[in-house]
């Protein structure tokens, strides 16, 4: 309604004066002795407020509708509509010289028409913008304005159906060109003094230079635009790589450049581009000293039209070389920086994306402006030493693990360099988990670096002040300088608490040059997977005394799978036999091992002691090959009424046998194997069943076989036996009956036996029922076998004064 209000309507001419708030209305005459009041509808009211607004020039009214409107349209999410309103409301408060306001209100409208492309709206609303920072002698804002709406796509007959066209007049390829002139005389002026009236609030001065930013949003890109591309993806250190420059402006007339200043993140590849055609003036002389300086015929920008330049890019440091910025010179104290750009992902400003203009390529080669990059990778230098890392063999849990490491140089002097060890599990699990530990791992890691030792002396990661420690799967050492075709060496020792694969990564950064902390770093890596495995398995068996045996009640009664336990008889001497298997492909050697019991649970309970009363046997060390299992017995006696005890610990003495020196060595010392046995029930047998005959019998020659029975109780039992022939004898006696055996007493079965046959012969079967357990005995295979001789065997007896070293097992 503010655009189609006429100054010659009179809609407000029958519209009273408000007696109170809301009270508006129009007089209507009936006749001429009577009237009467009619309610404005909204609409009327609207254009009676804009036209007593304009009629009386009052702003303060015309914004107070605008800025209530804006707010609404705010509220509705009506962008395009609230930045109509704002624009409105800014160029009231410019025609009342307020400049503060109507710049936050022109702000807020020209962000949706640069969005969304309103190139006539913003060619008016930058006119105001422009005018505003004349007027309050804002440089910076005035130039960045200024440029904007020289490089907006906007020609004479854009302004045809627009009829207000703002303090710039209507857009035109001419008025643009004009903007621009104006601008560019304004800060390539020496002196630093306005050229002309028309700037006489705007100064541009040494003391105070102009520096304009544009990034990758900044409407200033249809001003300038800089893609960088290098023409390799990769280069070696100190070898030039190609790289081209090209710059794209869209202002109307020739932009002319005095310098260029191509930056990286390297610094020292930073190089100037000169414009042959200008004189470098003393303050470009100067500020960049550091830079190279290379020439180019002209700096000269066409409309619309990529401008090229290629050069040459040494880098002496490896890593991610990246053009950060090009930043354009124009006279002493004006600088444009634009951010650099890949070809590959740069995009064309939104103004001038679907304008009717000459396309072409930033670079010659289109594939290059395809797939082109800002940035290049530069490659470390070749080694030239040599890193030797030998492993050899699976590491065993409990030992500590030595690994050689070994850097030669063959070509490079070695200077400020570091050996850096990590331990990765390669499986990416991690070296540390408690809840897996084994029970007699120390501290909480399943592998960890003890130390390294250097070539003169044996140095920790503790107690060394060139090396450190940071975890326990990794470590820092120095080494000292070598010169070409020196050698230095080291050991890591690594421990392995419980089995599992390891990868060892070594690597050896070095100067070639220097020992600048900044000189260029050169690395060297080697991996090697390492297997940490089980040295032995140990493995246990509790057997009752032979051709002796107790009734046990836990065998007869049934228990839970879970709750079964190994049971050995009270006040008897039960057997347990350790096996130990070489689980690895080294052979190894048994020094020696032991049983040792838990002071807080055994302590008078039980008494486990080796069968033999020693260690392994008088030969020495056992040599154990891969696969091969070795045998100990031991004797079992409860001593106490405990229902259970523990019967302790195996600890096992090992190492391995390249590692072995001799016998005569005192000072062998091996690793330390434990392995916890489980506990044990104890039960006071009522019946003791003891089969007795002779070690072994001669053919056709008599021998007695005796049944012993035992009531260890103080009760009367009742004991069931039956005998069954065995075709291997001949025997005498009672086959089957029943007797009563008194308590604390023995009752002894006694058979007559005649072997028939030669050779290992089973007894006759032999059956025992207590009648008051229900519980039957039946002699095993073993106890049951004895061996006969055809004819009485003649033994002699021959004392050895010397014998070779063997080893003896219990088998």
């Amino acid at each position: 309604m503010s655009e189609a209000f006429s100054q010659g309507e009179s809609a407000g001419e029958s519209v009273i004066a408000s007696g109170y708030v809301g009270q508006f209305a129009r007089l209507l005459e009936q006749s001429p002795d009577e009237a009467v009041l009619q309610p404005l509808t909204d609409e009327d009211f609207i254009r009676y407020a804009i036209a007593e607004g304009k009629r009386f020039q009052d702003s303060f009214e015309i914004i107070a509708l605008l800025k209530k409107s804006y707010e609404i349209y705010t509220g509705l999410k009506a962008l395009r509509m609230a930045s109509y309103c704002a624009f409105q409301m800014a160029k009231e408060y410019f025609s009342l010289g307020e400049i503060k306001n109507a710049k936050q209100y022109f702000n807020y409208a020209v962000s949706l028409y640069r969005h969304e492309g309103w190139t006539t709206l913003l060619w008016e609303i930058l006119g105001y913008l422009r005018e505003c920072s004349r007027r309050d002698g804002s440089l910076k804002e005035f130039v960045e304005y200024s440029l904007e709406m020289a490089a907006l796509p906007v020609s004479s007959g854009d302004s045809v159906a627009y009829k207000e066209c703002g303090p710039a007049g209507p857009p035109s390829f001419q008025k643009r060109e004009i903007i621009q002139k104006e601008v560019v005389g304004l800060v390539a002026v020496e002196s630093g003094f306005p050229s002309s009236d028309v700037e006489k609030n705007l100064r541009i001065t040494g003391d105070s230079p102009l520096h304009l930013e544009i990034d990758l949003v900044s409407p200033l890109r249809v001003v300038l635009l800089a893609s960088v591309a290098f023409h390799e993806q990769a280069v070696k250190p100190d070898t030039p790589a190609k790289i081209t420059v090209s710059l794209l402006s869209h202002l109307p007339a020739l932009f002319e450049i005095d310098a260029l200043d191509v930056q990286f993140n390297q610094s020292e590849c930073n190089f100037t581009i000169q414009n042959s055609q200008r004189t470098p003036s003393a303050v470009n002389s100067t500020s960049q000293d550091s830079y190279r300086v290379e020439s180019a015929p002209a700096l000269v920008l066409s409309t619309d039209k990529w401008l090229r330049l290629t050069y040459d890019v040494k880098s002496c440091r490896s890593g991610k070389l990246e053009c950060v910025s090009v930043v354009a010179r124009i006279g002493s104290y004006f600088r444009i920086c634009c951010r650099a750009e890949s070809p590959a992902s740069m995009e064309d400003p939104p103004l001038w994306k679907f304008e009717e203009h000459v396309e072409s390529l930033p670079t010659k080669d289109p594939a290059l402006s395809f797939s082109g990059q800002k940035a290049i990778q530069v490659e470390e230098p070749d080694p030239q030493v040599d890193l030797s890392v030998d492993a050899t063999g699976p590491a065993l849990v409990g030992e500590s693990f030595v690994v050689p490491v070994t850097v030669t140089s063959k070509g490079h002097s070695v200077h400020s360099g570091e050996l850096k060890i990590n331990l990765v599990d390669p499986k990416g699990a991690g070296l540390a988990s408690p809840r897996e530990i084994e029970p007699y791992a120390t501290g909480s890691h399943h592998v960890e670096l003890l130390g390294i030792s250097g070539p003169d002396e044996e140095r920790t990661v503790e107690n060394s002040d060139s090396i450190r420690k940071i975890q326990h799967s990794f470590g820092l050492m120095s080494i000292p300088f070598l010169n070409d075709g020196e050698s230095w060496s080291c050991k890591l020792e690594i421990k392995w608490h419980r089995p599992k694969p390891v990868m060892l990564f070594v690597s050896v950064s070095y100067s070639p040059q220097s020992d600048d902390s900044n000189a260029l770093k050169v690395h060297v890596h080697k991996s090697v997977q390492i297997e940490g495995k089980s040295p032995v398995l140990i493995s246990h068996q509790v057997l009752l005394p032979f051709r002796r045996d107790p009734l046990l009640l836990s065998r007869v009664k049934p228990i839970a799978e879970t709750e079964k336990l190994p049971s050995v008889p009270q006040n008897e001497t039960s057997i347990l036999v350790i096996t130990t298997k070489n689980c690895t492909e080294v052979p190894l050697r048994i020094l020696s091992m032991t049983v040792e019991g838990d002071d807080n649970a055994l302590g008078s309970s039980c008494t486990v002691r080796s069968a033999s009363n020693q260690h392994i046997d008088i030969a020495g060390p056992n040599l154990l090959v891969p696969g091969e299992e070795h045998k100990k017995v031991f004797s079992i006696i409860p001593i106490t009424n405990t229902s259970k005890v523990r019967m302790g610990t195996v600890c096992l003495t090992w190492m391995r046998d390249s590692e072995y020196l001799s016998p005569a060595d005192s000072d062998v010392s091996g690793v330390v194997t434990k392995h916890r046995l489980p506990d044990v029930n104890i039960e006071l047998s009522p019946v003791i069943v003891s089969l007795e005959c002779p070690p072994h019998a001669v053919l056709g020659e008599p021998f007695t076989y005796f049944i012993k029975i035992q009531n260890q109780t103080e009760l009367l039992q009742e004991i069931k036996h039956s005998l069954v022939d065995s075709h291997g004898f001949v025997s005498s006696g009672s086959h089957i009956d029943t007797i009563f055996v008194l308590p604390k007493s023995e009752h002894v079965l006694s058979y007559k036996l005649v072997p028939l046959a030669s050779g290992p012969q089973h007894l006759p079967k032999v059956t025992v029922t207590a009648a008051r357990y229900s519980a039957a005995f039946q002699s095993s295979a073993t106890a049951s076998t004895i061996f006969v001789f055809p004819a009485e065997p003649q033994f002699e007896m021959k004392r050895v004064e010397s014998c070779p070293r063997s080893t003896i097992r219990a088998e």
